[in-house]
């Protein structure tokens, strides 16, 4: 594949202005490609940032920030759309607490819309606390596949979780919920298998387990977007295929939340491991050849 690459002027520590190459972003195919692997990847518990980085990689981009927020906007639309009772009920039953706090307790959606906020902070903690690290880790297939094996460990507890019965976390329960979350930020470390092993150990239910996961994603997801949208779009990614890659992204996550709520329902959680081990083996033994 030919790169071709345009340099601008940037300012160097010294106070010398110095001219720096900048790559162009994926081509139409390379993005619809990348929104396929976050569609799917985004909701089932194989990590999308663990595979978008390693896609980018193989295609010889940096990875690009304006392509990741944009393709995680099409799947947190997907979210909504599925989970748009949940979503609903919950910010209904949070603004009518606004008036009177006592009555969150008094409805499902108002007992969601307590997990969601307890588990935003600690979210939000480590997440933050993460990020540089996160940023200098996405481009070593090495951490990215330490991390999938890590996915690996949260998917077989999921699968041996005993079957639960509540409908919503404890507010410790949902706290640490929050922390998983948080450290899912890893390159290769799925939300999905993390937050879900989580829920279930806590005692929740399969279908209610599913519903949380993604319904205390919401904000943690949006509050990236719109911390990292402000500065996503100075690269050369073309907007047309950023648009595209964002409908595949979405279309592609709509079918992979339905088949992943069949999944945990059916109990074959575990079956993801058979795909993780040797992704998570070849990201390492790529890591020890690469120089």
């Amino acid at each position: 594949m030919r790169t071709v690459t345009r340099t601008v002027s940037a300012p160097h520590a010294s106070g010398v202005v110095e001219a720096r190459p900048v790559q162009p972003g994926p081509s139409l195919f390379e993005t619809v490609v990348l929104g396929v692997i976050q569609g799917i990847t985004e909701f089932l518990p194989i990590s999308s940032d663990g595979h978008l980085a390693l896609a980018q990689r193989f295609f010889g981009h940096e990875p690009s920030l304006a392509v990741t927020v944009l393709l995680h906007a099409g799947t947190l639309a997907a979210t909504l759309i599925i989970l748009r009772d949940r979503v609903l009920a919950a910010l209904r039953e949070a603004f009518a607490a606004l008036s009177a706090p006592s009555t969150l307790q008094a409805s499902q959606g108002g007992r969601d819309a307590v997990a969601v906020v307890v588990a935003t902070i600690p979210t939000g903690i480590v997440g933050l606390s993460l990020k540089h690290s996160v940023e200098a880790w996405s481009d070593s297939p090495t951490i990215i596949g330490l991390c999938l094996l890590g996915t690996t460990a949260a998917v077989l507890l999921a699968s041996r979780a005993p079957e639960g019965k509540r409908t919503e976390p404890t507010l410790g329960a949902a706290a640490l919920v929050g922390v998983a979350q948080g450290l899912a930020a890893l390159p290769g470390l799925s939300r999905s298998a993390c937050t879900i092993a989580a829920l279930l150990w806590a005692g929740v239910a399969r279908q209610r387990a599913f519903e949380l996961s993604f319904l205390l994603s919401l904000p943690a997801v949006a509050g990236a977007l719109l911390l990292e949208g402000r500065k996503a779009f100075s690269g050369g990614a073309d907007p047309a295929n950023l648009i595209v890659g964002t409908l595949v992204s979405f279309a592609f996550g709509v079918v992979a939340l339905l088949a992943l709520r069949r999944i945990l329902a059916a109990g074959r959680f575990a079956f993801f491991a058979v795909y993780l081990v040797p992704l998570a083996l070849a990201c390492l033994a790529w890591g020890h050849a690469a120089p």
